[in-house]
């Protein structure tokens, strides 16, 4: 039986279909840094609350950033499996509680444990809607209830931008299987 392929439908931001999880991460940090996506979403579940419309002047870029937001999450959904087969490369940087950003000590050793603990708490589903009602919100010239709960989407959505530029930056190492056989204590799966 031929195994569905999820599309990530990054061909609206990123001009091109990229199929693979890791490359979309890698894509969409190249879009944009970081920081611009967390100040980015910031003002986006602002003006969610606020009666007025977010970017006035050129509201498509709220669209583009929708677009490129809802392909990070279908790659980090896809990605909470890969522990299996990859793990993060080691770093001989001192790091600091700041270079963690807003990743306990366990998530910054395994960002993998990011993915699998946000899809556990929110669903695939639940985090596009997340991203729809903020878009549709922001763009709103009203104050409109929100129909559910953006903070914890909210919260889990900036972790996980944490832990794929982390991923980003340290690289990624194939598991051999021996490596599984002989640690006794292999990468959580």
């Amino acid at each position: 039986m031929k195994k569905n392929k999820m599309s990530f439908e990054t061909s609206f931001w990123s001009a091109y279909e990229i199929g693979n999880p890791f490359e979309v991460v890698d894509a969409f940090f190249d879009y944009a840094h970081l920081d611009s996506y967390k100040h980015t979403l910031g003002d986006v579940v602002s003006y969610a609350n606020k009666g007025e419309v977010y970017k006035k002047d050129y509201p498509g870029e709220v669209f583009v950033f929708y677009t490129a937001m809802h392909s990070f999450i279908k790659a980090c959904y896809c990605l909470q499996s890969k522990s299996r087969k990859w793990k993060i490369k080691e770093t001989s940087d001192c790091r600091s509680v700041l270079h963690q950003a807003s990743l306990t000590a366990k998530e910054y050793a395994d960002p993998f444990a990011v993915f699998k603990k946000a899809f556990a708490e929110k669903s695939l589903g639940e985090f596009e809607f997340f991203l729809c009602e903020i878009t549709h919100l922001s763009l709103s010239p009203h104050t409109v209830e929100s129909d559910g709960d953006l903070t914890t989407a909210y919260i889990y959505l900036v972790k996980m931008m944490d832990a794929g530029q982390l991923m980003r930056e340290r690289g990624l190492e194939k598991i051999k299987k021996d490596d599984c056989l002989n640690d006794s204590n292999p990468v959580t799966q």
